[in-house]
């Protein structure tokens, strides 16, 4: 348990470098370290995220199913990285979204009400709390320009280029979803791309 705590602290820190003790360690009495199995999940649509997650070790992919029953793959949640729906996270509504476990996971839960009392308690955390947000928000919007400015071959060629370390780890199948293309064109793309 110190282990997984020592890197959420670590991780922490190299964003908010002038976090004091106090705060550091009013964050670590709230946490709750879990483990999740693969196929599992963090959070289903419908529900009120109760805890923002940080991933220790393990990997995570946020989804929706839409209006035709389709599963619509949104993103890919890797180690030292947050799983929430972050908007209604803040606000505490229901979700929209899936968060599955793609592999065996360990995260540390970091509740709702410990979140807010933190940033009334340490102007840090609140600062930690923007960049977070930031964060969510680039991702968000680079995901949406990616399909308004990009083409398949190029969303394909910049998810390598930012994920290699996922690439062994997912499937085929999600990663189709997630470039909103045809699996089979995909498979065409990177044929295609092998043979240049």
């Amino acid at each position: 348990m110190k282990e997984v705590l020592d890197k959420y602290i670590t991780y922490y820190k190299q964003l908010v470098p002038e976090a004091t003790p106090k705060e550091l360690s009013f964050m670590c009495e709230g946490a709750c370290i879990k483990t999740y199995p693969k196929k599992s999940f963090f959070l289903k649509a419908g529900e009120v995220q109760p805890a923002m997650g940080f991933v220790y070790e393990g990997l995570l992919r946020r989804y929706y199913i839409n209006e035709k029953g389709n599963t619509i793959t949104t993103g890919f949640i890797p180690e030292n990285n947050y799983a929430a729906d972050y908007p209604a996270f803040i606000k505490q509504k229901a979700s929209k979204y899936f968060i599955e476990c793609l592999e065996a996971s360990v995260l540390v839960e970091l509740p709702y009400n410990k979140i807010q009392e933190s940033y009334q308690k340490f102007q840090n955390t609140e600062r930690y709390g923007r960049l977070i947000a930031e964060y969510v928000l680039t991702l968000q919007t680079n995901r949406t320009e990616s399909f308004l400015f990009e083409n398949a071959e190029e969303r394909y060629l910049n998810f390598i280029a930012e994920n290699q370390n996922l690439m062994h780890r997912i499937s085929l199948t999600h990663l189709s979803s997630y470039l909103g293309i045809e699996r089979q064109s995909l498979s065409r793309i990177r044929k295609k791309l092998t043979r240049e």
